[in-house]
């Protein structure tokens, strides 16, 4: 009845309000193609070294791909390993890379690419800066544009507050270069941001939970304990679209405040002996258009 007093009181003449231009999938132009590999876990053990190599020529087949973003977990555990261990998986790691990948890599730390043995705790290379020396990493935290696209590269491993164990986190330094990084960057910059432990995942509503439990636990190692501080602060930036993440060693995609967060399996799979659970060795394809929309797929290499 009021459709009908609508048209008889405009003589007939039907208006539709306007809704936002929104590019058809024809329309949009793809501008990079990306990479995501994470939790690789490189040792001279269980032929990892052989089989992390098919997974970079896997890659490298691939039509067109620009870059590798590293999620992460570089090397097999660095925890509380001593520094001959630590030396001979980080050689591993280079004379693979040089002999088997010709395309550029950008790194997040993982929690096993931490030096945190406490009987070197002296030493200059203590923490995280034996790494981020081998990747050349002038910052734990960083960010570069491709194509249009801004790239967020997190460091979301801490101790915790007993010093004993890592949890998942920013803190206040880190959370407020974050915020005045997507304050300065243009609402018409599509962002993806990269984080080693995921930021939100639905990957741990079935990881390792008791049969018969009528709870889950979600530990702070094993999701950002800052989510719902992270979360709020992409809401206020549209232009945050993906957030992609590893550690779990589990595949997943949430959708939430209409951004995609991935959480991407791992290349070594159970840590190079088959599966984790239902998800097979992998790594991630994204490819990102100009209109600031993505594809992705998990790819059993």
């Amino acid at each position: 009845m009021q459709r009908r007093l609508l048209l008889k009181n405009l003589g007939g003449l039907l208006l539709i309000p306007a809704l936002p231009f929104k590019s058809s999938p024809a329309d949009r132009k793809p501008v990079l193609r990306v990479a995501h590999l994470t939790d690789i876990h490189l040792k001279d053990k269980w032929s990892a070294p052989a089989r992390f190599a098919k997974c970079l020529h896997h890659v490298q087949k691939q039509k067109g791909v620009d870059f590798i973003l590293n999620g992460g977990d570089v090397v097999f555990d660095m925890n509380k390993e001593n520094l001959d261990t630590i030396n001979t998986q980080w050689r591993l790691w280079h004379s693979t890379l040089k002999s088997e990948c010709s395309l550029p890599m950008h790194y997040v730390l993982g929690n096993h690419d931490i030096w945190w043995n406490e009987d070197d705790k002296g030493q200059a290379i203590y923490g995280k800066k034996y790494a981020m020396d081998q990747l050349q990493l002038a910052s734990r935290y960083y960010s570069f544009t491709a194509n249009g696209w801004k790239f967020i590269m997190l460091d979301s491993v801490h101790l915790d507050l007993d010093n004993t164990w890592y949890i998942g986190k920013l803190g206040d330094e880190q959370f407020n270069w974050l915020e005045q990084e997507l304050s300065a960057t243009p609402q018409t910059m599509p962002v993806c941001v990269l984080s080693h432990i995921p930021v939100l995942s639905a990957t741990l509503m079935v990881d390792d939970i008791e049969a018969g439990s009528n709870k889950w636990e979600i530990l702070g190692g094993d999701m950002h304990t800052d989510t719902n501080r992270i979360i709020s602060l992409f809401y206020r930036h549209s232009n945050v679209k993906l957030c992609l993440s590893g550690h779990i060693h589990l595949r997943d995609k949430v959708v939430y405040n209409n951004v995609t967060y991935i959480c991407n399996g791992a290349v070594s799979g159970a840590w190079w002996e088959g599966n984790k659970r239902e998800t097979a060795p992998g790594y991630g394809l994204i490819d990102f258009y100009d209109d600031g929309t993505f594809k992705e797929e998990y790819i059993n290499y």
